[in-house]
């Protein structure tokens, strides 16, 4: 980039003036974020809250009981967060993997390198649910990567938006602070601006970033 060019700090800047706090990730508890992060893969939030909600009424929303649950019985509590077969079975796993490493207290006490490549371990944890797990429920400076970063990104000319998870990663930490409130606050705000602004079929009218935006002058011409 040249010095003109937007920097991710500067980007983060204009969201939040424009959005305010986004007091992210919405849960309970450390733990609650860990399902919601293993629940929200292709899903959208809202049928993962609605999930939670059914765990939390069955007094499932626990570790031991979600192992010890009957896989039958887990699945049709997760039934609103779509795949609910294949999510029972990894949540099982998780938990199962959660409870054998000492809960919340026992993981924390791994460094960050440490306690990622311990998620990646597990069966049906990928870098971005690894890396919110990291972020939301350990508070560890790790930056969340997904489908709106890689979109908007793009858009703004920043990132190709294909390149590798790990790549787009280490992109983003080297051009911040190591701070998990701003990652935690920017990645909340790229969300909230993926959805309501820069969509599929963008609304670029009432952007935030359009300005610097080399792809709205490309759909003006």
């Amino acid at each position: 980039m040249s010095p003109k060019d937007p920097d991710p700090a500067g980007i983060y800047r204009r969201m939040f003036g424009r959005y305010g706090p986004q007091h992210w990730w919405p849960a309970d508890t450390p733990f609650e974020v860990m399902v919601g992060a293993v629940l929200t893969q292709n899903t959208a939030w809202g049928n993962v809250e609605r999930a939670i909600t059914n765990l939390k009424r069955a007094g499932l929303l626990d570790a031991c009981a979600i192992r010890d649950c009957p896989r039958a019985v887990l699945a049709r509590h997760l039934k609103p967060s779509g795949y609910f077969n294949v999510k029972a079975r990894r949540l099982a796993d998780f938990c199962n993997w959660y409870l054998c490493r000492g809960g919340f207290g026992g993981l924390d006490e791994l460094s960050t390198v440490a306690l990622r490549d311990a998620l990646l371990s597990v069966r049906g944890i990928g870098p971005e649910t690894a890396d919110d797990i990291l972020l939301y429920a350990f508070g560890r400076p790790v930056f969340v990567i997904d489908a709106y970063t890689r979109r908007i990104f793009s858009r703004l000319g920043m990132v190709s938006g294909d390149e590798p998870y790990e790549r787009l990663r280490g992109w983003f930490e080297d051009a911040l602070p190591p701070d998990p409130r701003i990652y935690n606050e920017f990645h909340a705000l790229i969300v909230r601006h993926g959805k309501d602004v820069c969509r599929t079929r963008p609304a670029c009218g009432g952007c935030v970033l359009k300005s610097i935006c080399p792809s709205v002058a490309s759909r003006a011409a």
